[in-house]
């Protein structure tokens, strides 16, 4: 059986040195839900915060089968604590499962340089403009595809205005590009960055970047950044990030039936 966890301190000990933002978000009970099968001495722990699933603990094959119920998409990125884990996932769903490498970046909250970022977010072209999100340009993020996971771990603009922060870039007032929270845990947020697909390598993702780095860095947030991809790290050193070491990941994808089936 498989129960949330309401007193996440419980599970915290299993999750001990994993530097990873959204796991802390789940145990500080600002975001998030973490699982497990025993509610009172937990050997094993699921840390389940929007796409991002991670794995913690003993091996528990009701944790490895487990699809979290408000998880209404078809895809998920399973991260396992170790091999066993990881072992244990890709043999579960098979096909349906691919091993990916992500990357991950030191947390130094010194190392940025504020003249640098400024002159970065200072570059933006005059034909465009920068601004906060506010509530129509929240409610615009949700409207398309490729800006919604901007803002799409908030329920609603009042969730987001209280634990979220984000810039955006428009041209003609349509959003073309932007950073801002995926998630936020206590200390900081966990950055969330995209650009139009027609408007990419136009140095608009490094001014978003720069821009929010800049606005965390005032309100006395941390602006972590863990790279999807080596572009993504590229992108993450050029704003002032170091690489801290590559990770394994499991990408899945379930038709909408499994997905039925599973919930």
């Amino acid at each position: 059986m498989i129960y949330e966890l309401t007193d996440t301190a419980k599970a915290a000990p299993l999750f001990a040195g994993w530097e990873e933002t959204l796991i802390w978000s789940c145990l500080q009970g600002l975001m998030g839900n973490i699982y497990t099968t025993d509610l009172h001495c937990p050997v094993s722990a699921l840390a389940v915060l929007g796409d991002f699933a991670f794995f913690a603990g003993k091996v528990n094959s009701e944790l490895v089968s487990f699809y979290p119920p408000f998880c209404k998409k078809d895809f998920l990125l399973l991260v396992p604590q170790d091999r066993s884990w990881e072992s244990s996932l890709l043999k579960h769903y098979g096909k349906q499962a691919k091993r990916i490498s992500r990357y991950a970046t030191k947390k130094e909250p010194a190392i940025f340089d504020i003249k640098e970022l400024n002159t970065i977010a200072a570059s933006l072209p005059a034909e465009y403009e920068l601004s906060l999100i506010d509530r129509p340009l929240y409610n615009q993020c949700r409207e398309m595809i490729w800006s919604r996971d901007l803002v799409s771990q908030f329920q609603d603009y009042d969730t987001y205005r209280r634990l979220g922060l984000g810039v955006v870039i428009r041209q003609n007032r349509q959003i073309i590009s932007g950073a801002s929270s995926y998630s936020r845990y206590d200390a900081g947020i966990e950055i969330e960055i995209d650009t139009k697909k027609e408007y990419r390598r136009r140095g608009l993702a490094s001014i978003c970047g720069a821009r929010l780095i800049l606005e965390c860095l005032q309100r006395e947030l941390y602006p972590s950044w863990d790279a999807h991809s080596r572009a993504s790290l590229t992108l993450a050193e050029k704003l002032g990030y170091h690489y801290s070491h590559t990770y394994s990941a499991i990408e899945i994808t379930l038709s909408p039936a499994a997905i039925s089936g599973i919930v």
